[in-house]
């Protein structure tokens, strides 16, 4: 099986900068899910979509330069994982550059 760890960075701003890390974490696995890309996802009691965000900011700020981390289950394009999850994600909240890890 092929294994793929993608880094993106995107930008929170406008009414996105309220929003929770928590929040945003649940923001990105619903907007993956809704691009269907192939996400990694956890085993055990609780699965989930193997993602994580670098660092966490406070409620309120604005940041042009975030970073998440997907696992993908299988090879993904660059150009199609980020066109697929800005069509995906609301207003506030853009991929900005994708690359392979």
């Amino acid at each position: 099986m092929i294994f793929m760890k993608i880094r993106a960075t995107f930008s929170k701003s406008g009414d996105m900068r309220l929003i929770s890390h928590l929040d945003l974490m649940r923001l990105f696995s619903r907007a993956l899910r809704r691009a269907d890309l192939p996400v990694r996802i956890t085993k055990g009691f609780s699965p989930h979509l193997k993602i994580s965000i670098k660092r966490a900011l406070k409620l309120g700020i604005e940041s042009e330069n975030e970073e998440l981390d997907v696992y993908a289950a299988e090879r993904i394009e660059q150009n199609f994982f980020m066109e697929s999850l800005n069509k995906s994600l609301p207003n506030g909240i853009r991929i900005k550059r994708v690359e392979e890890l």
